[in-house]
């Protein structure tokens, strides 16, 4: 009698598309394991990084608005969340495996910076300084996985996940082990990728609206044409996947929407990403990580520079304020009566 993972890989087998990846194909763990009796390898993945210390921390570390007191403002747990969504619906639309697809979304920015992007360009200078290969969050995401969750054990996550965690950027990543980067590995892969530029452009815009960056009739005519609201735009931009990327070996978006999400992106590089508002909080960003980064090079000099780029970028947004109040202001002192 068959267990219910092998009865799940049959359907898949039966039921997805042929450019699909299966879980019964998959290329394994770098540590083999006895297999689940009741879910995928796959499944398996996604659980693990559910439930891994990384992604709780992604709650608390900044999207593109530093610390925001907001409700509905978004953090990179949200991101994470709606980067989930974008792909898990477009992977199911064209057949392919919606629980390697979650799983890659889910994983994909675990080795992100405290403060966005700007704790990630910090990191990438200070580690270029101490002589290692730069720091980008792609890479970061799989070191986590691989290396850092689990007490330094990792998630011994499969090959296909792991290669999708990396492969979601086109930013500069360590290549030295050969990953190629311009064509991801699989659909699934590629789904996660184009997903992640849906997410990030519509929420941000949508941030952007509610912290009043800009008003909504600020927007580029061409973003306004699919639509008023954020699930319009969501919408039309995840129709224009499907539809461009029905029965081929590629995933893309037609030349229009291409042009449409390049006068988003430059429109948030403007108005919200390069603003005023933003960038007068850069230097402090870049003073805040820089003293920490110093101060354990001091204090800890036994964990060499990788180590001390591990704890950072680990760390959330408040636990980073935190650590810099410790080192780096006075605490009052306190007389007993």
């Amino acid at each position: 009698m068959n267990t219910v993972r092998e009865t799940i890989e049959e359907r898949e087998r039966r039921c997805l598309s042929p450019r699909a990846t299966l879980a019964s194909n998959s290329r394994g763990r770098h540590v083999p394991e006895d297999e689940c009796p009741f879910r995928t390898c796959f499944q398996r993945d996604r659980d693990r990084i559910i439930h891994s210390k990384a992604f709780r921390r992604l709650k608390h570390k900044t999207q593109v608005l530093l610390l925001p007191e907001g409700d509905h403002v978004r953090t990179r747990l949200t991101h994470t969340l709606e980067v989930s969504q974008v792909a898990r619906t477009i992977a199911r639309a064209l057949s392919l495996n919606e629980d390697l697809t979650e799983a890659i979304a889910l994983g994909h920015d675990l080795g992100h910076t405290p403060f966005g992007h700007m704790g990630e360009r910090v990191l990438d200078r200070l580690s270029r300084q101490r002589g290692l290969n730069g720091f980008h969050h792609a890479s970061q995401s799989l070191r986590v996985v691989d290396h850092l969750e689990r007490d330094g054990r990792g998630l011994n996550l499969t090959w296909e996940v792991r290669m999708g965690i990396l492969q979601h950027s086109k930013g500069q990543v360590d290549v030295s082990k050969g990953f190629k980067l311009d064509s991801p590995s699989s659909l699934e892969a590629w789904v996660v990728r184009v997903s992640d530029s849906i997410a990030y452009l519509n929420h941000d815009l949508d941030d952007a609206v509610r912290a009043k960056f800009v008003t909504p009739g600020d927007l580029p005519s061409r973003v306004l044409g699919l639509g008023e609201r954020v699930s319009d735009r969501i919408g039309a931009m995840v129709e224009d996947v499907i539809r461009k990327s029905w029965d081929r070996d590629q995933i893309g978006f037609s030349s229009g929407m291409l042009e449409t999400m390049e006068d988003m992106r430059a429109f948030l590089n403007q108005r919200l990403y390069r603003s005023a508002r933003i960038v007068e909080e850069e230097p402090k960003v870049d003073h805040l990580i820089t003293t920490l980064f110093e101060h354990l090079e001091a204090t800890r000099p036994q964990w060499g520079a990788q180590a001390i780029v591990d704890h950072i970028s680990g760390m959330t947004d408040r636990y980073a304020l935190m650590a810099f109040r410790r080192i780096a202001i006075p605490s009052p002192w306190e007389m007993s009566i």
